[in-house]
């Protein structure tokens, strides 16, 4: 038996990185999965990020493990495109337990060269996307009575500030905020709500010439390699590693939403090597 059979999460983000390994994690332990992802460019952000294929590949990877999972591509940005997407998982699945709103962007400036479009498209994403998403699911996670579990993603940078990420932190930050005032708010309901603070995470986020750029502004993007900014990776963090896999995270998550967790709500876990400490 997993610690999560008969429970079915809603995740955002879902296609690559962290939102398919948390999707691949529960429904290892017998969760069924509704996966939503944007799976679209968006103008201010300069690496790729996730495709349709990356999406398929979600699908592919849960149904494998013999799990249900419904996926559509959905903006967090867009209220009626997210509850619709919930709306339709929990009625193909029947119920909804547990909320990720993993979801999220970066880009880097320093404050005073952040343009407009950059600034808004954080916050409405790494914020104001991360409201709507547990907006839409409360509806289906206070129906059936029995509590659930909310996770929302924040950062390192949710706790400290860091340099040409200003954006990027007053979104995390601003995540913080959410989770204790929902967690306060949900409470009466037996509804669990934490955060997670990751620092640099193995993923496509990280690796691109665009975010590589930031530490080594002496080279050509297309020029600089991965032992090129090792070292600058690694003197984020206390313990003597590069960054975590998202497998660190997603083991994280799956504490804070099973039943060894029931009582633990309202609380900054971070998930860091020692990135805040130091």
């Amino acid at each position: 038996m997993g610690q999560l059979d008969g429970k079915v999460a809603f995740i955002t983000g879902a296609a690559r990185g962290q939102g398919r390994s948390h999707a691949t994690t529960l429904a290892q332990e017998g969760a069924d999965i509704i996966a939503i992802d944007l799976c679209d460019q968006v103008g201010s952000v300069g690496y790729p990020l996730a495709t349709a294929e990356d999406l398929n590949e979600t699908v592919r990877q849960v149904e494998a493990l013999g799990r249900r999972i419904i996926a559509t591509h959905t903006d967090v940005r867009d209220s009626a495109g997210l509850r619709a997407a919930v709306d339709d998982g929990v009625s193909q699945l029947g119920r909804l337990d547990i909320v990720l709103a993993n979801a999220g962007i970066a880009s880097f400036a320093p404050a005073e060269n952040l343009t407009d479009d950059m600034w808004d498209d954080m916050i409405a994403i790494n914020l104001t996307g991360v409201f709507k998403t547990v907006r839409a699911a409360l509806p289906h996670l206070e129906a059936h009575g029995d509590g659930g579990a909310i996770v929302l993603t924040s950062s390192t940078a949710g706790i400290k500030g860091l340099g040409n990420l200003a954006h990027y932190a007053a979104a995390k930050h601003g995540v913080v905020g959410l989770m204790k005032s929902l967690a306060n708010e949900l409470a009466p309901h037996m509804i669990r709500v934490n955060s997670v603070h990751p620092t640099g995470v193995n993923t496509d986020m990280i690796h691109n010439e665009y975010t590589y750029a930031l530490f080594r502004p002496d080279k050509k993007p297309s020029e600089i390699t991965l032992d090129d900014v090792s070292d600058a990776f690694r003197s984020s963090n206390a313990l003597p590693v590069r960054w975590v896999e998202s497998s660190d995270v997603s083991n994280a998550i799956l504490w804070l939403v099973s039943d060894a967790a029931r009582y633990v709500t309202g609380v900054q876990l971070p998930v860091d090597a020692g990135s805040v400490i130091k």
